[in-house]
């Protein structure tokens, strides 16, 4: 392989032109099929070409990050260096598994460009592609058993990392950074993405080879939303002539931490891989809090084999975080194990390890459990601190246990030399008062005073709110009064707690006053006390003085938000008033306040019941051109709505306006217009909208089933049923079917068809199979036919299904009364054969 071109490849921090090596004298050894030294670092040459691992590795790498990179010759190169060095087992196995999804296949160096075109062209692509395709892709796995976690840390591994700790450190930006001008000027190119052109792009990647790593990852940090943040670190990393830093996939793994794109974190740990950065433990860490968070605890887990194969040894922050996502999935068991696993291959568990631990065992009720690790402690080397407490006293605190408590205080200064301060105060206060224990929490505070400890209006207000939850407005009043006389002013949070009790209790006049009150000792109620006495008058049948109380906000100034629009909008529509309500939607939509969709559907729902369902259709357009999110379940209301006005033509003309919208109806929409169709004998259209609905690959739910049988076994037409019956039964199975098509045959009179299907209901044999059997069975005596009574009982007893013994009865005595004397004692006889009827009572029935 020869190379003429006068191109730079990196090896550790400094920059080789490929002639360079021609001249031995810049080095220690020189030459042709010679060593030379390098910081350091001896390299071999041959042919003028550098094959140390790193530098083909890095040489790979280059030419990969390029923006008119060669595949044939990337897979010449990896292929050259495979040759020589052969296959290093860990390293190669972590690429094969991390390099599946590659970003050669998705994206190239353009922010807006398109992978099919030619590398030397202008090319603009979608900013964000691949975000959305990875969060197609997030919903793809479902969690399932987490299976043995403690058998994904292996025992077989060498204890040279366990020791040191950890070597990874978080990167820390400081606000001069952040304030950069080259920060700034990146983060409002970024923020004009959606008006993009060349002109942009050029800039933006000017200013993106002008940052340092400091600087990017000050970017990707000042950005609101983290999926814009990952779009800009994939369109960064395709530049030509730019490399992210480490520094920077560890900051952008850390902000994926927190969120639930954990495909888009297990990508960018690939890319790690692919670019040759060191891998260290606790990006592994990020990406398992990543999917904990997205609710796939196992493929959490799954991340250390992973590691293992990446040949990343774990640490013991990757230890703690994955016992602490086996505590949040309720796995204790395993959590324990794979603590007992820890400690075998050498890592010490710290005190994190063990408050995880205890709190997975607060979790599970067993406190005398975590009560013994706490004393396990210290002989293992590791002292409990208050948090350790903590999670014990918080679950004493649900059950009102304070004398546990208080044996639990004395045992943490006695033990553990941790003297309960001012935050072990604050913490039992605002844990007794969020479980409405609000006398428990007073008692707490009392002590507190005692021993001298300054107790705010944070403390008083959790006791107020716990007062008021509680119904006991009196003690939170004298609590409010205390509070004066202490000179600890109550804030706006404690006036709003009180008034929130008198609005519970029903006693408004009592809030109106509160809220002079307010204004009297100049704390001015914010919009959450103005809402929390509109929700008060719309739950006492005040909701047109709520009304007007708004209205008059700006004269009271203060701005109402998306709460109080949606808490009066529901006070008028409970109390009937449905024109004032849609007049609220449109004012809060006037105002830049958009109802959710469950919201919208409430009121949709009122308006079609109260026989309006074209008012209903009105509102749901307005709000859906205003720029409301409208889903399938909002149409699906009003096509209900018009259904029950006997409008289908309304409702067919929705269910198309549906498509237009790309809300695609689900099957509870076809159900219901199936339904109507069947009920007005449009039995074709509804057949042709079942087909339509099968071809759309949806699911007959049970009650499609039983609508579809019900109109056609009121026509008779059971060979349609059937036909149609199979190809809904092909996507779904329905265990009952038969029996319903059954039951309808006899409701509406076709016993012979019915008697027809009775081998498809006897192949289960079931106790709903015998109480079809009883059904057909009781038609037939109706209309007075005993004989195919009697031949139903005798099929049943052929499938050892035992029919009603009275029911019986009845046939045989019908029997008897046609003179078929031999039928009616046959079946007495199988009763006998089986033991259901003794001689004795045989002969009564003969008689």
């Amino acid at each position: 392989m020869f190379f003429i071109l006068n191109f730079y490849f990196k090896i550790g921090r400094r920059q080789i032109r490929f002639h360079e090596l021609n001249y031995p004298n810049k080095f220690k050894k020189g030459g042709a099929n010679s060593d030379f030294v390098l910081n350091g670092v001896v390299y071999q040459c041959f042919g003028h070409f550098c094959l140390h691992p790193l530098a083909c590795t890095e040489l790979g790498a280059f030419f990969s990050s390029s923006s008119w990179r060669d595949s044939s010759f990337d897979r010449s190169l990896r292929t050259y260096c495979t040759d020589i060095y052969g296959r290093n087992n860990a390293s190669d196995a972590a690429n094969d598994e991390f390099q599946k999804t590659d970003l050669e296949d998705t994206g190239d160096s353009s922010l807006f460009g398109n992978p099919s075109e030619e590398h030397g062209k202008e090319r603009h692509f979608k900013f964000g592609d691949d975000i959305e395709a990875e969060e197609s892709n997030d919903e793809e796995e479902e969690d399932g058993d987490l299976g043995d976690a403690a058998d994904l840390l292996g025992s077989n591994l060498s204890n040279r990392n366990h020791g040191r700790g950890n070597d990874f450190k978080k990167v820390e930006i400081g606000e001069d950074v952040l304030r950069h001008s080259l920060v700034r000027d990146t983060c409002k190119l970024i923020q004009l993405s959606t008006s993009w052109n060349r002109k942009f792009e050029g800039e933006l990647r000017y200013l993106v080879r002008s940052l340092n790593p400091l600087q990017v990852c000050a970017v990707l940090l000042s950005q609101e939303d983290e999926r814009i943040a990952l779009r800009f670190f994939y369109w960064a990393d395709r530049l030509w002539r730019y490399r992210h830093d480490s520094s920077v996939y560890l900051v952008m793994l850390e902000i994926l931490s927190k969120t639930k794109l954990c495909q888009g974190a297990k990508r960018v740990l690939r890319l790690m891989t692919r670019r040759g950065i060191q891998l260290c433990p606790e990006a592994f860490g990020f990406v398992m809090v990543s999917y904990s968070r997205a609710g796939r605890l196992r493929d959490a887990m799954k991340v250390l084999t992973l590691m293992q194969k990446a040949g990343v040894e774990p640490n013991l922050s990757i230890c703690n975080t994955a016992i602490h996502i086996l505590v949040m999935g309720n796995e204790l068991k395993k959590a324990l194990r794979f603590a007992e696993r820890m400690v075998l291959i050498g890592i010490a568990p710290n005190v994190v390890t063990y408050n995880c631990l205890i709190k997975g065992y607060c979790n599970v009720h067993q406190v005398d459990q975590a009560m013994e690790l706490i004393d396990q402690m210290p002989s293992n080397g590791c002292s409990p601190d208050k948090v350790s407490y903590y999670s014990v006293m918080g679950f004493l605190c649900r059950d009102k246990r304070l004398n546990e408590i208080r044996e639990l205080m004395k045992k943490m200064h006695k033990d553990s030399n941790l003297v309960p301060d001012h935050v072990t105060y604050n913490s039992l206060i605002q844990m007794l008062s969020k479980h409405s224990h609000g006398d428990e929490a007073l008692e707490i505070m009392r002590e507190a005073e005692k021993l001298r400890f300054k107790v705010d209006k944070v403390e008083y207000s959790a006791i107020v709110h716990a007062y008021c939850k509680e119904g006991k407005i009196q003690k939170a009043k004298e609590l409010v009064s205390e509070m004066f006389s202490k000179g600890c002013d109550p804030d706006v949070v404690t006036y709003t707690s009180v008034l929130d009790g008198f609005c519970r209790i029903g006693k408004l006049d009592q809030a109106k006053k509160m809220m002079q009150q307010m204004y009297k000792h100049h704390c001015k109620p914010n919009a959450v006390t103005y809402t929390t006495l509109l929700n008060g008058l719309c739950r006492n049948g005040k909701s047109l003085e709520a009304r007007k109380m708004m209205n008059m906000s700006e004269e009271e100034w203060w701005t109402p938000n998306a709460i109080t629009y949606s808490v009066v909008v529901h006070g008028l529509r409970r109390e009937g008033k449905l024109n004032e309500a849609c007049d609220v939607v449109r004012e809060m939509i006037g105002k830049g306040f958009f109802p959710n969709p469950v919201e919208i559907n409430l009121l949709v729902h009122s308006l079609c019941r109260d026989g309006k369902p074209y008012e209903a259709n009105q509102l749901l357009k307005e709000c859906m051109n205003k720029g409301c999110a409208v889903n399938v379940v909002n149409f699906t209301t009003v096509i209900h709505g018009f259904c029950q006005k006997d409008d289908l033509e309304a409702a067919l003309s929705l269910l198309d306006d549906m498509y237009l919208c790309n809300k695609h109806p689900d099957t509870v929409t076809y159900t219901t217009l199936i339904d109507a169709l069947g009920k007005t004998d449009r039995i074709e259209e509804a057949t042709e909208l079942t087909m339509k609905m099968l071809r759309q690959g949806l699911v007959p739910s049970p009650v499609t089933y039983r609508s579809v049988i019900h109109q056609y076994c009121r026509k008779g037409r059971v060979e349609d049923l059937l036909k149609l019956l199979k190809k809904m039964l092909l996507k779904s199975r329905f265990q009952t079917a038969y029996n319903l098509v059954i039951e309808k045959l006899c409701k509406f009179g076709y016993l012979e068809e019915a008697n027809s299907l009775l081998g498809e209901v006897l192949r289960t044999a079931s106790r709903t199979d015998a109480k079809t059997c009883h059904v057909l069975m009781e038609s037939y005596l109706n209309v007075g036919i005993p004989m195919s009574a009697y031949k139903v009982a005798c099929r049943m007893f052929n499938r050892n299904l035992i029919p009603d013994l009275k029911l019986c009865e009845k046939v045989s005595k019908r029997l008897v009364l046609e003179g078929k004397l031999e039928e009616a004692d046959r079946l007495v006889l199988r009763f006998v054969e089986r033991g259901h009827v003794s001689a004795q009572e045989s002969k009564h029935l003969h008689n």
